[in-house]
């Protein structure tokens, strides 16, 4: 089971990384369910760890339609983050009628081949997810996965859903589908026993209290790792 855990700075970031995360989602304004960072601290982060760092891309934080002077925005804050040795984001943008903004995710997907990124949780907020995820999967050499609980509020709702686009993602060889929101060391075993997913995002059920306020619970990480250990097999 792979790791994703959301950081806001440098000091976070390494704590993470000695814990043993596989990869970090870096944010601003954990408030406001996420914002993109400011470029001296995507700098700091990227020169402090090994692991991935996954940056956001979100300028405001209600609706995923954008206006045309916020996608210029969005587009000038991936070069800046390219300049300071950024090339993994988190992303999303949608249409009115709730289809995948095809066209602004070929624009990000132009400004280099160094490119990769997830598409967020914008997907919980589509007119149909299995055509938003069909609609995604010739851009998967760039839309490496999908961060999504199903459509529903959290990933206990949405589990089932979740099973039926890790099945779509194993048909289609299409891009990752990565379950976020509600995640628990309390509920993780049953959402991988059902959703079976390789990858897995966890906000503040990982810290100390349940705060974004406070560091990482050793103990809560550790325990989400040896859950998702393979079964080792009886040696004869």
């Amino acid at each position: 089971m792979y790791i994703e855990v959301i950081v806001q700075n440098k000091k976070e970031a390494m704590e993470a990384e000695a814990l043993g995360v596989d990869r970090l989602e870096l944010v601003s304004q954990i408030d406001k369910d996420g914002l993109t960072p400011s470029v001296d601290t995507v700098k700091s982060v990227l020169e402090s760890v090994s692991i991935p760092v996954q940056v956001m891309i979100r300028p405001r934080d209600y609706s995923f339609c954008y206006s045309c002077a916020e996608e210029r925005l969005i587009l000038e804050q991936i070069k800046q983050m390219i300049e300071v040795g950024g090339s993994n984001f988190v992303f999303g943008a949608l249409n009115k009628n709730g289809t995948i903004n095809e066209r602004l995710v070929e624009e990000v997907i132009s400004i280099s081949n160094e490119i990769s990124f997830t598409f967020h949780r914008a997907f919980d907020y589509v007119s149909s997810i299995e055509e938003a995820y069909k609609t995604l999967v010739p851009y998967k050499s760039f839309v490496k996965r999908i961060l999504t609980s199903g459509g529903e509020v959290d990933c206990i709702k949405g589990k089932n859903y979740l099973r039926q686009l890790v099945e779509l993602s194993q048909i289609n060889n299409g891009p990752i589908i990565m379950p976020g929101s509600g995640l628990t060391e309390n509920n993780i075993q049953e959402i991988h026993h059902v959703v079976g997913a390789r990858e897995y995002h966890f906000g503040k059920s990982v810290r100390v209290g349940q705060s974004y306020f406070n560091g990482f619970n050793k103990k809560v990480i550790q325990n989400i790792k040896m859950y998702g250990e393979e079964p080792k097999q009886c040696m004869l």
